[in-house]
């Protein structure tokens, strides 16, 4: 099985869309669970690391690709 590799600060798609319609958000914790927060909204939610890795889809933008290399 192929691990997915992801990194505070990502922007991730879900396979279920959160409650307000917006299916990508942002890592902004990372530990035994990890904290993500809905782009659309901006609510919280605190899951359990392998429930989040279960339930992540893909990757949308890296913390890498969103900073400015100088």
């Amino acid at each position: 099985m192929e691990r997915k590799s992801f990194q505070l600060g990502d922007i991730v798609q879900m396979k279920k869309p959160h409650p307000c319609g917006t299916n990508e958000m942002e890592i902004i914790r990372m530990g035994m669970d990890i904290r993500i927060k809905c782009t659309g909204c901006q609510h919280s939610v605190l899951i359990p690391r392998a429930k989040f890795e279960k339930n992540l889809k893909k990757v949308l933008r890296s913390a890498e690709q969103q900073t400015d290399h100088n």
